[in-house]
């Protein structure tokens, strides 16, 4: 008998962002030059003190199992940042360690949903959100946000989509993929119907610490009492301190679900690699003045970048408070002729431009927003210049 694939498992869309970079690195093995990017992933080099910890880890010999749910030093290390910068007042049975933010995600989503609920998603939204919603039996109720208001879903629109159904609201601020962040006034204004209608929130906060301008950064949970006891926060080491390959993140919620999700990981996966821990945990408690730097550095090539987009004619790029991506309005060059093919989607766009000028983005259609595109912005300045380059080049040769 054939080996069958599960009807889940079937509906399942792989991750765009991966999938564009993996285009991109066949193209280079090709011997093209191609310029990459797809995928959000710093290109600065996971500072020293942190790989140095990793090495005393190994040296000390802590490379065997650890608790599931994490190493007890490195969930009091995400308590006490999170009391340090928000003020918030958590426990250490509040927190689960897991093996990056996405499995932090999936670990929640699978421990507060059953089959038949309903999770509200602002759109655009990171690819993985309404598929790791899907895997749970739950469905992902899409709201479609617009550029006026920069991506931010209103009270109006979160009332609007509520139903009998509805468990979930899961916010992204700042967000992959347009780098709008929500103020403390309008979280507040969401948090009202949220309490209203007795939801949950699932809170990624992945880009806390990548917030531009001054920007007055606010974490969901502090926006009004009682929100801690309905949020599930989320976070890592891997954006702010360039650990993306570490694969360490976490979930903060009540004791009952971290109870629930320290089970599920005990199953899934043991604990997260014990080294990474140790090198999140010289992350969190070193010096921080590296996170100030490359936020530096990320401030000044947005700048360049929203400067040399808006400067294409009927380009464009709404402003850019937090992450590192420009999500970039391309509508009107859709429909018009590239290299002798009409192009009238994001998606043969994407693969048209990676296939003629080497350069990889990725299409809105896989964040919920057809005719926009992805740029991160976690590259060199000589490798955006070069890259822009060829992007006006292409827009401005079609026909």
């Amino acid at each position: 008998m054939p080996m069958k694939i599960s009807g889940i498992l079937r509906s399942l869309e792989p991750s765009a962002t991966l999938a564009m970079s993996a285009k991109a690195k066949e193209l280079k093995a090709s011997g093209r030059k191609v310029l990459d990017l797809s995928v959000g992933e710093p290109d600065f080099p996971t500072p020293w003190h942190i790989c140095e910890a990793a090495f005393q880890a190994m040296k000390a010999g802590n490379t065997r199992y650890t608790v599931a749910s994490g190493i007890p030093e490195l969930k009091q290390a995400v308590v006490a940042d999170y009391q340090r910068r928000y003020g918030l007042k958590y426990t250490p049975d509040q927190v689960v360690i897991s093996n990056g933010a996405k499995h932090a995600i999936h670990n929640a989503l699978t421990a507060v949903l059953d089959p038949g609920d309903e999770v509200i998603i602002p759109a655009p939204y990171w690819v993985s959100y309404a598929e790791l919603v899907k895997l749970t039996g739950a469905r992902p109720v899409i709201v479609p946000t617009d550029e006026q208001n920069c991506f931010k879903i209103t009270p109006e629109q979160l009332r609007a989509a509520i139903t009998p159904r509805t468990q979930l609201l899961l916010l992204c601020s700042p967000s992959n993929p347009t780098g709008a962040t929500y103020s403390r006034e309008e979280l507040e204004k969401l948090a009202n119907i949220v309490v209203e209608h007795d939801l949950m929130v699932l809170s990624d906060e992945v880009y806390d610490q990548l917030v531009y301008d001054g920007f007055p950064y606010a974490s969901f949970p502090t926006v009004q009492p009682g929100l801690v006891d309905r949020t599930i926060v989320i976070n890592a080491v891997s954006k702010t301190y360039a650990m993306t390959g570490w694969r360490i993140g976490w979930s903060i919620s009540p004791a009952p679900v971290a109870r629930a999700i320290g089970d599920l990981q005990s199953q899934e996966t043991s604990n997260p690699c014990s080294i990474s821990q140790y090198a999140a945990l010289a992350a969190l408690q070193g010096p921080q003045e590296c996170v100030g730097q490359m936020r530096a550095e990320f401030a000044r090539r947005r700048d360049y970048v929203t400067q040399r987009l808006n400067a294409i004619p009927q380009i464009r790029c709404p402003h850019i408070t937090g992450a590192f991506y420009a999500f970039v309005n391309i509508s009107p060059y859709l429909g018009k002729t590239y290299n002798g093919k009409v192009i009238t989607n994001t998606e043969e766009w994407c693969l048209e431009f990676l296939s003629q000028h080497g350069v990889a983005l990725v299409m809105g259609s896989a964040f919920g927003a057809e005719g926009y595109v992805r740029l991160s912005f976690a590259a060199s300045l000589e490798t955006l210049e070069e890259a822009l380059n060829r992007l006006e080049e292409f827009l401005l040769g079609a026909k």
